[in-house]
């Protein structure tokens, strides 16, 4: 009986930890917790728009990981 041959190959890109800030793009903070990350500082914005105008209650900001700077949607 033949046994499997077993390779070693790049292990699978992990999804980012919740936990840890971002280093590139800009990403969504919705009360607090962080939402995916977008390319561009105009994607971020439009997104937290339209979620803010479905949602007026939520505090909803842009955080730019370059500059580390979070920006308050109003």
């Amino acid at each position: 009986m033949k046994m499997p041959v077993h390779s070693i190959e790049e292990p699978e890109p992990r999804a980012p930890r919740a936990d840890r800030l971002p280093t590139e793009g800009f990403v969504i903070i919705v009360d607090g917790h962080f939402k995916p990350m977008l390319d561009t500082a105009e994607a971020a914005e439009s997104s937290g728009r339209a979620l803010k105008s479905t949602y007026p209650m939520l505090k909803i900001e842009i955080y730019d990981a370059v500059t580390k700077a979070r920006t308050l949607l109003g």
